[in-house]
């Protein structure tokens, strides 16, 4: 290993992450009257409150406003039910938690199979710099940033904008690249299915929603949430694995347990916003036993007070990581672009295999 071991796990006090495996297998099972009750109070208010918000664009449009947004939250609750469901999480049996994540795909605007492959690549590889490039945000360390042309520097930055990685890339991410199997083209047939079933059933229910109550109405609030919860669900994902001192290594020295603990972060949010975003900012655990249902997950916590300390993040000092760009193979962090020019200019020349 190329650094050393930075929270301590079940026994001695330089233990392995790995050893917390078995202390979180105690929580996995998932109950299905709690998935029941997580799933009814999330969806119900979020239909109740997208028809609010098409009523009121008969009032004001500015009412119709903060009645998305808040929408845009269930939406986002509903996603990380999806989320659990990929997981085999949510429900006892695989089938339950595969149609829930399918039938929820559709108002996510999320083909199921397809984002579940994707994801489970994102946790079999996170923190892994010979394996980047599916289900994760583009990170270039500061040698491969410096190796670019002057345009190749100029479009990293450009997607490392927060106005693009924040604004139009969730869009562009859940509306348009979603529509496709891209990354799997050649994976199989399933995926195809995957994603033209959700186009098809997404059709329906802008064409059903529009015949109701008129296309205006429909979709301005269809897109006004929708895309504010992509924003908000980029944003969770970027800031779990996008801070300082998270972890990248290339696959001689990688760990999957220890790139699981110490490259996920603990974001620890209010609590309505915690119960809002079901508790995913409890990241570094779902990450080192992805089978814990989310709301199993302060149970985590509170029994071990040791992992609520491991990568903290409060609200406020998650907005700092937005400057955040290249990770820095010698100090192993991640630093800004003027951090990485300090480096360039300063340190002697060195050779590091990307």
């Amino acid at each position: 290993m190329t650094y050393a071991y930075r929270a301590q796990g079940s026994g001695s006090p330089e233990a392995p992450a790995r050893n917390w495996i078995k202390t979180l297998a105690a929580y996995r099972h998932p109950s299905t009257i709690r998935s029941l009750f997580e799933l009814i109070v999330t969806l119900v208010p979020m239909l109740l409150l997208w028809g609010a918000a098409v009523w009121s664009t008969s009032v004001s449009y500015w009412l119709t406003l903060p009645i998305s947004v808040i929408a845009s939250g269930f939406l986002v609750r509903l996603f990380m039910i999806q989320h659990d469901c990929s997981h085999g999480a949510f429900f006892k049996s695989r089938r339950a938690n595969d149609w829930t994540g399918r039938l929820i795909g559709v108002l996510t605007l999320t083909p199921y199979d397809l984002w579940k492959r994707s994801h489970l690549v994102h946790h079999g590889a996170q923190g892994n710099l010979d394996q980047r490039g599916v289900g994760d945000i583009l990170t270039l360390t500061v040698d491969e940033y410096n190796a670019r042309t002057f345009a190749g520097r100029l479009a990293y930055r450009l997607y490392r904008n927060p106005f693009v990685l924040f604004g139009a890339g969730p869009i562009f991410i859940f509306l348009l690249h979603h529509r496709l199997p891209v990354g799997f083209l050649r994976a199989g047939f399933k995926y195809w299915v995957s994603a033209m079933g959700t186009n098809i059933a997404i059709a329906i229910l802008l064409i059903a929603g529009i015949v109701a109550v008129g296309w205006l109405p429909f979709l301005v609030t269809y897109l006004l949430i929708t895309s504010l919860a992509a924003i908000i669900g980029v944003w969770l994902f970027y800031v779990q694995h996008q801070f300082e001192d998270t972890v990248w290594d290339t696959s001689d020295n990688w760990q999957l347990h220890e790139a699981a603990l110490y490259g996920s972060s603990y974001y620890d949010l209010p609590p309505p916003l915690r119960w809002m975003t079901a508790n995913i900012g409890i990241h570094h655990v779902h990450h080192l036993y992805s089978r814990i249902p989310f709301y199993r997950l302060p149970d985590v916590l509170r029994d071990h007070p040791r992992l609520a300390e491991t990568g903290r993040m409060k609200l406020g000092e998650s907005f700092k990581t937005t400057r955040l760009k290249l990770w820095d193979t010698f100090g192993r962090r991640l630093v800004t672009f003027e951090a990485a020019r300090a480096l360039r200019r300063n340190a002697a020349p060195r050779s590091v295999k990307p």
